[in-house]
């Protein structure tokens, strides 16, 4: 039955190298269609940048700074002082319900997968869970179907 993180996380995910820039970040995020990028430096795992903290550290409409301006600031401001510098973490042999309660106690969307080096080899988001939990829901509705009838 596949209940470890390894059955379930997107390997080899999108990174972005710590020098790059918010602007970059936000680029890359987009043409993709992810919400998160670990942060990686010299090929470790160094953070973790989302959407959500780009949004937060981009100014609102209501700046004083124009569209070329803010467009600047952000193309010249690394992706290291928005990000998590320490992210939550899970190995591949994790079991999915230590990631789904990490998930949850933390609030977060999602978990860098990184093996016993430390190095990076994937990431376990909600969706991925959920993709798990219809899973394994799918098996046990199909066992409670093929149980014969107790007498």
């Amino acid at each position: 039955m596949k209940t470890k993180v390894s059955d379930w996380m997107t390997r080899e995910p999108i990174t972005i190298d710590e020098r790059a820039s918010i602007m970059e970040a936000m680029h890359l995020m987009k043409e993709k269609g992810i919400r998160r990028l670990p942060v990686m430096k010299k090929g470790r795992l160094v953070g973790l940048v989302t959407d959500r903290m780009l949004k937060d550290y981009s100014p609102g409409k209501a700046t004083m700074f124009d569209t070329w301006e803010v467009h600047y600031l952000l193309s010249k401001t690394s992706v290291t002082e928005v990000m998590n510098p320490k992210p939550h973490t899970v190995t591949p042999g994790s079991a999915l319900t230590e990631a789904a309660l990490i998930i949850r106690d933390h609030r977060l969307y999602g978990l860098c997968v990184v093996d016993g080096k430390g190095e990076l080899v994937g990431i376990l988001t909600i969706k991925d869970l959920i993709d798990a939990l219809f899973h394994l829901a799918e098996i046990a509705s199909e066992k409670t179907r093929e149980a014969p009838a107790s007498t």
